[in-house]
């Protein structure tokens, strides 16, 4: 089935994610959780949503953090809605709960009203990301969950390769997308392909070559870095998008 489908006066709807000419409108919001709000900001493309992109942080900055809005405008700019969002704390089961009130938010939002949602996240906003995921593929609320993207996932501590942090992605079953660096000393590249080739989930690693976890990589600029991150998760998301509609 074609993913192109007519108006009621039969001109033709594009895809969300073929808009790339339209600016983006940035809203800051403020999302209920618990007995206190999480910032976030939406970028919203002016054209028809299609699916969304939810994006935190790592253990440390926020949802500024300089490859989350490098990636959201990038996205944005192809017609893909994206929420950036910022909790801090190093409790991963407090992260996870604030990524779920996050997640239901825009799911019963009438304002963005959307087919599906992407989760994705930095370093430990990844292992939020994945842990949630694995929570609502146990109810209704999975259908809304298109997959889960992973930059620079902390598979382990660094030097403590004996204890991976895996036991989320081996339960999960939507699409997983991992951009990680050849040198993270947080994810032995490995250890992460063996963890991979154990999971159920259709899975994507694209390693940036030499990068740290930080995603720096010498001889290279942060520019340059961030747009083969940005590319790599643009076309993988297009990809399922497609695989969606067919």
């Amino acid at each position: 089935m074609s993913i192109f489908g007519t108006t009621l006066n039969g001109s033709l709807c594009i895809p969300a994610f073929q808009l790339s000419s339209e600016k983006a409108i940035k809203v800051k919001v403020k999302i209920p959780f618990g007995n206190k709000y999480l910032d976030a900001i939406f970028s919203v493309p002016k054209k028809k949503l299609t699916y969304g992109v939810i994006l935190t942080h790592g253990a440390g900055g926020d949802m500024n953090f300089r490859q989350l809005v490098s990636l959201a405008a990038y996205l944005v700019s192809r017609g893909i809605l994206c929420l950036r969002f910022t909790c801090k704390g190093l409790n991963i089961a407090y992260r996870a709960k604030a990524y779920k009130a996050v997640v239901e938010y825009l799911k019963l939002s009438d304002d963005y009203k959307l087919s599906g949602v992407f989760l994705a996240g930095r370093s430990m906003g990844s292992r939020a990301a994945a842990s949630v995921i694995r929570q609502l593929s146990q109810d209704s609320d999975g259908d809304f969950i298109q997959g889960l993207v992973c930059l620079s996932y902390p598979l382990h501590r660094p030097k403590l390769q004996s204890k991976l942090r895996d036991e989320d992605l081996l339960f999960i079953r939507c699409p997983v997308l991992f951009v990680s660096g050849s040198a993270d000393e947080m994810c032995g590249k490995q250890l992460l392909e063996d963890v991979a080739s154990k999971m159920k989930a259709p899975k994507k690693i694209h390693w940036i070559d030499k990068a740290n976890h930080g995603m720096a990589v010498k001889g290279r600029t942060t520019d340059d870095i961030m747009e083969e991150i940005n590319t790599q998760v643009f076309s993988w998301l297009r990809e399922n998008i497609e695989l969606e509609h067919k």
